[in-house]
């Protein structure tokens, strides 16, 4: 069985992106592009990992991060913030509001993938070279 990641970003060309690694690690994606978006898809089906814009339409990812954490159904989810904004107020915000981690864009997609494979403990395989 597959991981889940819920990928919360309105950038088109970042979640082509985003679901292009994702899916090379083994998960099964699902989309939302603004953060009451994000907050209905997590009551609809709790995912294993998301990773979330901060700078989103209808409520910012700071939000959607501090109600996730709120709910006792997602306390074993792992959280990957995203950000353009690479100050480390930014950083500190998102690790008080529960992220498991926080990443500045442009990011570089072998870090991303390695990352998300450390979070989620996903054996690297050894026949990679990337």
């Amino acid at each position: 069985m597959s991981n889940t990641v819920l990928v919360v970003e309105d950038e088109p060309n970042i979640v082509l992106s985003l679901q292009f690694i994702l899916r090379q690690v083994g998960f099964t994606v699902r989309v939302a592009s603004d953060g009451d978006q994000a907050i209905r898809a997590v009551e609809e089906y709790v995912p294993d990992l998301i990773l979330l814009d901060i700078m989103l339409p209808k409520r910012d990812g700071f939000a959607v991060c501090e109600e996730i954490r709120s709910k006792p159904s997602c306390s074993n989810v792992k959280i990957i913030m995203l950000s353009a904004k690479s100050r480390e107020a930014e950083r500190e915000k998102a690790m008080k509001l529960g992220a498991d981690e926080f990443i500045t864009k442009p990011f570089s997609t072998r870090v991303l993938r390695e990352l998300v494979r450390k979070l989620m403990k996903i054996d690297t395989p050894q026949s990679s070279s990337s």
